[in-house]
């Protein structure tokens, strides 16, 4: 058998605060999921979004420590267009996110925004369309 590529797993401080900012970019967040220690999100194609708290992770490893110096995985939300990176970083931003970088046409030709999730992972909406 072939492995496969299943799910890409979040460790965080806050898993209320986690799963309030990834609800707000659509990702589908069982109802109740804060007071568990562990949570899977199924998403679209077959993958899914795990989050486990750092006690938990501390439970498995008692080595473990919280990584510094930069963010060492990448999240990128899809919008349909232009104005929707926007009103999707307006909604963050609103909602007491903190943006990290404003919408702006990047060079490759993505309109693009960068927000920090509850633990200060970049995350980037983008669109396709510039326009």
């Amino acid at each position: 058998m072939t492995p496969r590529f299943d799910s890409i797993s979040l460790v965080t401080a806050d898993l209320a605060a986690s799963l309030a900012f990834y609800r707000r970019l659509g990702v589908p967040v069982p109802d109740g999921a804060e007071s568990l220690p562990h949570v899977e999100a199924h998403l679209p194609g077959g993958l899914r979004l795990l989050w486990d708290t750092e006690d938990v992770m501390r439970s498995i490893d008692p080595d473990w420590k919280k990584p510094e110096g930069g963010d060492r995985t990448g999240l990128a939300f899809r919008c349909d267009d232009a104005a929707d990176v926007d009103a999707t970083y307006d909604d963050l931003i609103s909602a007491g996110y903190t943006g990290s970088m404003k919408p702006w046409n990047a060079e490759w030709g993505q309109r693009y925004a960068v927000v920090l999730d509850p633990d200060g992972l970049g995350v980037s909406v983008f669109a396709d369309d510039l326009a």
